[in-house]
């Protein structure tokens, strides 16, 4: 038995023996575990673009992966992105700035057409059981509505006929303002991609402005509505929808149901125009001033406790206003003084409201050069206007009041051919002496006679 168990023994030492590396090892060796991968996200890739431009196909690529971790499906980009080329039209519309700025005053009548008025009349009538509806919804008058209509696209006659997808995706690649139009480029692909239109719906201005009352398609998807009951938000092919859809944005914005939305008023001899622009209070507090209602009514209860603001867009020779709450929620809509006017004026003239009652004077158009000389000059004289891009904002308005009042002139902040050349004349440098003109060519000396341009 002892045997045998040494044999058994030594059996298996030499077995061991060798099996064993004959290298070696003094470090002892440890198998790892194996590891479970981790699972790792697919990351987005874009279909290759061939539109010709090398700018605009790398934008398109890096949206395409933006677009797809921001939840969009990549079927659905790939569709609507796949031949997608810049449209040259925005951005020549994009870029352009016109030489001269049109006037306040011809920009207001132009708006407040006879036409216009005796249209928007019409569809009054026509349309008081849909309007009556939405101001009792929303609270805002359907004048102002109508108003807005008006504007925006002629009572829808004008809607752009822009592919939406592909305008914002032009101004995306662009850069100029990217982020905004990347913004309205996935709002835009979302109504596509959850069923509400097609593309070949989404058409507008070259801005991106869609349907009768011009909705941007972040607004569409956050403030459009389905007023005719028929499951779709269709501000291009339904009234009903398209009005409410503007009312629910200006209810939204904080309309005051009640109120209006302005008033023109009249000012006494030497009053202090540096109060426009300036100031928000009550008319009663104006009217302590001497300004008063140019149409000589009282203001209703409810306006005698809005907080108004003095403008005078046009100097003191033209009419002067006071804005109630209701005119910057207009602004909502389309941030300038301008058109907010325009829409709440001609909605008083579809109430039946007469013409105002101090004209809007002649104004002389002023070059981009005018303005962005005057604004300069304003600067050098210690008067910020901010930067000068001859564009006449709060900020450039505020200064030339300033400027204005330093001078013993009336400083109502308007900017005209006689301050231009005042200012002009006080910082001479602004204005360049323009180059001198070429000499007058000599008549030539008689010879063959010169071959025909091609």
């Amino acid at each position: 038995m002892a045997r045998r168990s040494f044999d058994r023994r030594t059996f298996v030492a030499l077995l061991l023996a060798g099996c064993a590396d004959p290298t070696p090892n003094l470090v002892p060796q440890v198998t790892p575990l194996p590891q479970t991968p981790t699972p790792q996200q697919p990351q987005p890739v874009a279909p290759p673009t061939e539109s010709g431009s090398m700018s605009f196909d790398a934008w398109s690529r890096q949206f395409y992966e933006r677009a797809v971790r921001a939840g969009l499906p990549a079927d659905l980009l790939t569709r609507e992105m796949a031949g997608l080329v810049p449209d040259p039209r925005v951005i020549t519309l994009d870029s352009r700035q016109p030489e001269f700025a049109k006037p306040f005053g011809d920009y207001i009548k132009g708006v407040i057409s006879d036409d216009r008025i005796a249209i928007g009349q019409r569809k009054r009538v026509e349309l008081t059981p849909i309007t009556a509806d939405i101001e009792a919804k929303y609270g805002v008058p359907g004048d102002v509505v109508l108003g807005i209509w008006a504007v925006e696209t002629a009572f829808g006659g004008t809607m752009g006929s822009f592919d939406v997808i592909r305008s914002m995706a032009t101004l995306a690649a662009d850069g100029r303002r990217r982020q905004w139009a990347e913004d309205q480029l996935m709002a835009a692909l979302r109504i596509i991609g959850q069923g509400e239109f097609p593309r070949s719906q989404l058409y507008g201005s070259w801005a991106g402005a869609m349907g009768q009352t011009q909705f941007i398609p972040t607004t569409f998807l956050s403030t459009a509505v389905d007023e005719d009951g028929d499951g779709k938000r269709d501000i291009w092919g339904s009234r009903e929808d398209a009005l409410a859809s503007a009312a629910n944005l200006l209810s939204k914005g904080g309309w005051v149901r009640g109120q209006g939305w302005a008033r023109e008023v009249t000012v006494p001899d030497g009053f202090d125009y540096a109060l426009t622009e300036g100031p928000r209070e009550t008319p009663d507090w104006w009217a302590r001033l001497g300004v008063v209602r140019a149409d000589g009514l009282p203001w209703t209860t409810a306006d005698q406790t809005a907080k108004c603001m003095l403008i005078a867009p046009t100097g003191a020779q033209g009419p002067k206003f006071l804005l109630l709450p209701n005119h910057f929620v207009i602004r909502k809509y389309n941030n300038a003084t301008t058109y907010a006017l325009g829409v709440g004026l001609l909605a008083d003239r579809f109430g039946g409201m007469g013409p105002l009652v101090q004209a809007w004077p002649y104004e002389t158009a002023l070059s981009t050069a005018d303005r962005i000389a005057s604004q300069k000059a304003l600067a050098a004289l210690g008067f910020d206007p901010g930067q000068p891009d001859g564009v006449i904002g709060v900020n450039t308005r505020a200064a030339l009041r300033a400027w204005q009042k330093s001078r013993g002139l009336i400083a109502d902040g308007y900017l005209s051919m006689q301050m231009v050349g005042l200012l002009k004349a006080e910082v001479p440098w602004v204005s360049p002496t323009p180059p001198p003109a070429d000499p007058v060519p000599q008549a030539p000396t008689p010879g063959p006679a010169p071959q025909a341009r091609r």
